[in-house]
């Protein structure tokens, strides 16, 4: 299906067809971005408890700068899906040339700021001993894999925005396979322990963002890039930034957050922070459905929007929001049925029985509010097909800060729960936070445009560069 079929899908399709086609390949490339830290994670627990813990500690930190890249990403998608719906095609050149190298620049500061930093971090955290120094050495590996991820981050953004949402994909399996082959040669063949899993993954991201580039500039890609005589347009680098930063400021927001959480599940011993990592990366390969159908509707009401659709953005929603439910629910049986055998083929080295056994605890719990993940997932989608990213960082941030956080603190001074506390309050939050982004979306102010029109542009000279 080529592009021109696949806008006019998007635009008149039936919508069930049209989030089902996208959301696909979506689910399948977060599936194997997924498996980038599982296969890491199995192969380090090989060695034990406690490296596996580690990567575990600094994930919230490295999730931290890579926030940025997260809302340059999403906005990318907004901005190029409206104007797509909006038939400016000559427009979302020049929108993703300064998209790129806004990106490229700043993952380039936050690589540098992030290695240079690490060891600051890790100590301020309360990272001691081993746990401490094998945090540290996967950690400043990770930072210097920033400026690919971002780069393929902005490459699939740009493809999603068109509904080719089939290339990204396949690029990723093929990282993957990578990834998968290099990380026990550079773990246990070359002896390179914790940092050769961080070091397999940066290659086959190092060789992702390259094939992404190539397919970028082929002439199938309406959406190339033309960086010749380039200068920072300062209008597009606005209307950019005020798309992503609130993006941004949200993943940024609960990255701290998790960071705060992880010192408190910290506090409960090495094996409660195996535990909690151990489920987070098995609920995260169970929702990826959920969460591609949201990153789809993400273009769909982009580019409905762009149109003056928004009676069938609606729509979108609305059928997104029955399909997340259904393969929650779905999910939510099949761990609670399938606990003992899912959490003992992932948790490879069994030196700590009580990881097992706190394991199983987490994934009753989370397991229960696997439908209300999706439905966040979607309200995400929507806020942020729209553009009115505000709504998805307030999500994000008051999950977190103002509910999940709170009540572990309450849960830890005032009952005798233990790590139960902080397994039911991540549960809980999700439902507050679901309440709040559906109060947020019946009131209709994320129907806005946040991209001008070719008469205001003009009237505005939203094309004047930055000297």
């Amino acid at each position: 299906m080529n592009k021109q079929n696949k806008t006019e899908m998007i635009l008149k399709g039936n919508i069930y067809n049209v989030l089902i086609t996208l959301s696909i390949p979506i689910i399948i490339n977060s599936l194997i971005q997924t498996l980038y830290n599982l296969v890491d994670g199995v192969w380090v627990s090989k060695i034990s408890s406690v490296h596996f813990a580690a990567t575990a500690f600094v994930w919230p930190v490295n999730f931290l700068f890579v926030s940025l890249g997260i809302g340059l990403s999403i906005a990318g998608t907004s901005i190029l899906s409206q104007l797509i719906g909006g038939d400016r095609i000559e427009d979302t050149r020049e929108y993703s040339t300064q998209l790129i190298a806004i990106t490229i620049l700043s993952s380039i500061v936050f690589t540098a700021l992030g290695y240079l930093i690490s060891p600051t971090i890790i100590r301020l955290m309360g990272g001691t001993g081993d746990l401490g120094l094998y945090g540290n050495i996967y950690l400043r590996v990770t930072f210097l894999d920033l400026p690919f991820m971002f780069l393929f981050f902005n490459i699939t953004s740009i493809m999603n925005a068109q509904g080719n949402t089939l290339a990204p994909t396949i690029l990723s399996a093929i990282s993957a396979i990578i990834n998968v082959v290099l990380d026990p040669i550079f773990i246990f063949t070359f002896g390179w322990g914790i940092a050769g899993a961080a070091w397999a993954t940066l290659v086959a991201r190092a060789v992702l963002a390259l094939a992404g580039v190539i397919m970028l500039f082929t002439e199938s890609n309406k959406i190339r890039p033309d960086f010749r005589g380039f200068r920072f347009n300062k209008s597009i680098v606005k209307e950019i930034i005020t798309v992503a930063l609130p993006s941004s400021i949200g993943q940024s927001g609960a990255s701290l957050g998790f960071i705060v959480l992880n010192g408190f599940i910290g506090s409960y011993g090495t094996a409660t922070i195996a535990a909690y990592a151990m489920v987070n990366r098995i609920t995260s390969l169970v929702m990826q459905p959920a969460m591609g159908m949201g990153s789809a509707l993400t273009a769909i009401v982009g580019q409905n929007i762009g149109a003056n659709q928004i009676d069938r953005a609606r729509e979108a929603f609305h059928k997104a929001l029955k399909l997340t439910i259904l393969i929650g629910t779905i999910g939510c049986v099949l761990l609670i049925a399938f606990d003992e055998p899912i959490i003992n083929f992932f948790m490879q080295s069994k030196d700590d029985i009580s990881v097992i056994e706190l394991s199983l605890t987490y994934l009753f719990y989370i397991s229960l509010s696997m439908p209300l993940m999706g439905i966040f997932s979607v309200l995400q989608g929507i806020f942020q097909g729209s553009g009115n990213t505000k709504y998805s960082m307030a999500m994000e941030i008051g999950r977190l800060w103002f509910v999940r956080l709170p009540m572990i603190l309450i849960f830890k001074h005032l009952t005798n729960w233990g790590p139960t506390g902080i397994w039911f309050s991540m549960s809980f939050s999700n439902l507050i936070v679901c309440l709040y982004g559906y109060w947020v979306y019946r009131g209709n102010k994320w129907q806005k445009k946040v991209i001008k029109t070719d008469d205001e542009c003009q009237s505005e000279g939203a094309f004047g560069v930055i000297e």
